[in-house]
Order: structure tokens, then C-alpha cells, then sequence
């Protein structure tokens, strides 16, 4: 799904801009603990939510486009272009028409006055910076990059180089060091503290250290983008259920169980990193637990 989709949530409005769809995980690929021949299951998806098969997960990668109080806001960045991923050729060396997007949604690069990061990893990060003469510059010259300085610290210790963080610790030489450089960066300490009008990071850790949801509350509506709490819809009804790519299982699970009972209880706007279709909609409690529901869209 390809079309920019917007959302109003108080007076903010909140536009999907589209990077790429992958198909590339078997559900029991992306979560283990999902059992492929469990009766029912599949088919009590969204459509959207597998591919034409039904063998694959429908993995979408997306920023979200903040319009509120006069401010634009871009909510993480995608994978980006011309990046060097050999550990991850799904995002190695790609050429997507992301900024297109981003200008038939009415923005240029130029326009946007902050950039708010949920987590450091390489599909979070990558448009970022741009490659211009041989050099990654920051792609938004006017914005404030604003991020976990301690999720920094982690990608960036040697001793923390890993097999599973190779990517991550790429990502950061070519798609946060350099916004740094260029002074751009406002690395803030996670605890949930108002960072600017109406916006704050909460710390849910587990699928990164220090990975956070951000809340956006705007005359009397509130929004929170999840980042990687959670990877597929059926994770909702079934939040003990990790997915691989979660570094800390138990962490995981305590940080879904917040984020699930957060929505409910506020009756926010969820807008995920990675759900297909809309890729927004409402969490609703029921008698055994959660339920995602799809929100409308209007087409922009």
C-alpha cells in the first residue's frame, strides 16, 4: 500500500508515509512462539496482514508525518537509500521513491522542524541522511533529531558489537553519527518527561535496550507510536508471544503489556512501525484480553 494515509487526533494531523513492504518472514520466522498449524488463526487476521499465500507475514516499513501546533514532525525514517546492509539485503542498497512521497503529503526535506526517533535501529533510522558527493549529510537541514542518548551509548560500545547488532552498529556511522556532527541532535534521557509541547518518550524496553513509545496528546486526543513493541497484529491478542527480533524476551512482554494497556486506557491512537494496511487503529480490551482494530483512512 503505497498512498499516503492521514489521521486526525486532536488537532494534529498524522499522515502514513509509505517506504517498502516485505513478505519475507514465515509467521513462525517473525514469531516463534506462533504455531502455523493452529486452527483459525490465520484467517482471524486482517487480510492485509499476510501476503496473496498466506504463508507470509506482511511487514510494512513507514514513517509517520506530524502536523500539530505549527510544528512538522517526522516519526522515525525508514530504511533509506543507498545504504550499505549486507547483514540485512532487504534494506541493502535500495533506491525508494520515500521523499516523493514525502512531498505529495506537502512537505520537502526543508520543512521539517523535528525528527523524533523510537528506537536506533537500522529500518528507524535510515533517511536520516542522504548521500550527497560521496558524504551522508542530514536529510532534514531545519530539523532536531531527538533520540535516546543512552540507546546511543549501547550501539556504539564495542563491547555490545554483536552478530544480532552488526546492522545497528553500521547504521549508526551512516545514519545518526553524522546528523550529530552537524549538531543537530538533541539525545534526551527516557522517562517519560514532557520533551517538547504536548510530546513525550516512554521507555519500553526489550526489543532494544532502551527502546521508547512516544505519546503525542493534543486537545484532548492522544496518539502513541508503539516503534517495535510490537510487529504483527496478532502479537495484541497474544502480547507473550516476542518477536525474533526482540533482544530481551522477558522485557519485551512487560514493555507490550504497557504499551496495550496505554492505549486501551487512554483510547489512544496507536500508530505502529511496521502493521500493514492503515497501520493505524485502536486498541479495545475484551473478556480475554485485546483486540486491534483497523482504523479508516482518508486518502491523501
Amino acid at each position: 500500500m503505497s498512498t499516503n494515509t492521514t489521521f486526525s487526533v486532536g488537532d494534529a494531523r498524522i499522515t502514513r508515509v509509505f517506504e517498502l513492504q516485505l513478505a519475507t518472514f514465515t509467521p513462525s520466522q517473525l514469531i516463534p512462539l506462533w504455531d502455523e498449524a493452529r486452527e483459525g488463526l490465520l484467517p482471524q487476521l486482517p487480510p492485509a496482514a499476510t501476503d496473496a499465500s498466506g504463508e507470509h507475514v506482511v511487514i510494512s516499513i513507514h514513517s509517520w508525518l506530524v502536523r500539530d501546533r505549527g510544528r512538522t514532525i517526522l516519526v522515525d525514517t525508514g530504511a533509506g537509500n543507498d545504504k550499505q546492509r549486507p547483514f540485512a539485503p532487504y534494506f541493502h542498497e535500495l533506491h525508494n521513491p520515500f521523499l516523493e512521497r514525502l512531498a505529495l503529503a506537502g512537505v520537502t526535506p526543508e520543512d521539517v522542524d523535528f525528527v523524533l526517533l523510537t528506537h536506533l535501529h537500522v529500518d528507524h533510522v535510515g533517511w536520516n541522511t542522504r548521500l550527497q558527493n560521496g558524504r551522508w549529510v542530514p536529510t532534514f537541514p531545519n530539523a532536531r533529531y531527538v533520540f535516546s542518548r543512552a540507546e546511543h551509548a549501547y550501539f556504539t560500545n564495542p563491547a555490545n558489537r554483536s552478530e544480532r547488532n552488526r546492522t545497528s552498529f553500521a547504521a549508526q556511522v551512516d545514519s545518526v553519527d553524522p546528523v550529530i556532527e552537524a549538531g543537530l541532535a538533541d539525545m534526551i534521557e527516557v522517562n517519560g518527561s514532557e520533551v517538547l509541547d504536548g510530546i513525550s518518550f516512554y521507555l519500553t524496553p526489550g526489543h532494544t535496550p532502551t527502546h521508547a513509545s512516544i505519546v503525542l496528546r493534543s486537545e484532548g486526543g492522544t496518539a502513541i507510536f508503539q516503534g517495535d513493541v510490537m510487529h504483527c497484529p496478532v502479537q495484541v491478542a497474544h502480547p507473550n508471544w516476542n518477536s525474533t527480533f526482540d533482544a530481551s524476551a522477558e522485557d519485551s512482554i512487560r514493555s507490550r503489556a504497557w504499551a496495550l494497556a496505554f492505549a486501551a486506557d487512554n483510547q489512544a491512537e496507536v500508530f505502529s512501525s511496521h502493521f500493514p494496511a492503515s497501520g493505524a487503529g485502536r486498541i479495545v480490551r475484551t473478556r480475554n484480553g485485546f483486540e486491534w482494530r483497523f482504523d479508516g483512512e482518508e486518502e491523501t
